[in-house]
């Protein structure tokens, strides 16, 4: 009797362990990483998610040391995103550098790599990595486009929380809670910043209005956890979401 009291007790305390790393989820989001698999995610350009990324207590783990002979990869969602709010949480080890990339076109007769076409919320040890000394590639920034507004990025080893909001042309972003980068997509003024990149003579980059969400494998350790998204309709006369986040 003992020995199956003590045995139930066991299992409810690894249950509570693992669910307490997911957190709620708001009203109008859904869950896109079930903190148990890799399910509805897979390798750019591959079929399956390499052993690179790991699930581990409810938390999407990029290993480098499991990432060898074609196992690693940017992981990508499979389903595309049109108009969207993305939230998740991430934290890096030392000296690591790696990214949330979306609008990411998978032709890969045209794109080898989802950079080639998505645009890119930087991740970053600020503190460490060499790309920090670049100015719009740190922390929270929309990479090598446009800087943040301020750095709320925490220390090595916690958690960061991300909002990436994409709406009708409008993009937000706030890392902690707070808003670091507010711009409109595609218009002049884009084509502008984007022109004054290292990507102004990529044909495809910052193209597309719709497309897959990455997690990047820069080689180095990253952690991803509470990833969940909401969606708006695309037709803006039906859905009454035009301001506002």
């Amino acid at each position: 009797m003992i020995k199956n009291i003590c045995t139930t007790l066991l299992v409810m305390i690894l249950i509570q362990t693992a669910n307490a790393q997911q957190a709620p989820i708001p009203k109008g989001f859904k869950s896109i990483f079930d903190g148990q698999s890799t399910t509805g995610w897979h390798t750019y350009g591959k079929k399956t998610a390499g052993s690179g990324w790991k699930v581990e207590d409810g938390v999407l783990h990029f290993d480098p040391t499991a990432a060898q002979n074609g196992q690693g990869g940017d992981l990508v969602t499979d389903l595309e995103y049109e108009n969207f709010h993305l939230k998740l949480e991430w934290k890096v080890a030392a000296n690591a550098n790696s990214g949330i990339i979306f609008y990411v076109n998978e032709d890969l007769t045209k794109f080898k790599n989802t950079y080639e076409t998505g645009l890119e919320m930087q991740v970053l040890d600020n503190n460490g990595h060499p790309d920090a000394k670049i100015e719009k590639h740190r922390a929270g920034d929309l990479y090598d486009l446009i800087k943040s507004s301020s750095e709320p990025v925490k220390p090595v080893g916690e958690w960061n929380s991300v909002d990436i909001v994409c709406k009708f042309g409008k993009l937000t972003m706030l890392m902690n809670g707070v808003k670091v980068i507010e711009t409109t997509l595609w218009d002049d003024n884009f084509k502008t910043i984007v022109a004054g990149s290292k990507f102004a003579t990529w044909p495809g980059f910052a193209a597309l209005k719709k497309g897959k969400i990455a997690l990047q494998d820069h080689g180095d350790n990253v952690w991803f956890r509470n990833i969940m998204i909401k969606e708006w309709n695309t037709m803006k006369i039906t859905t009454g979401c035009e301001a506002g986040m």
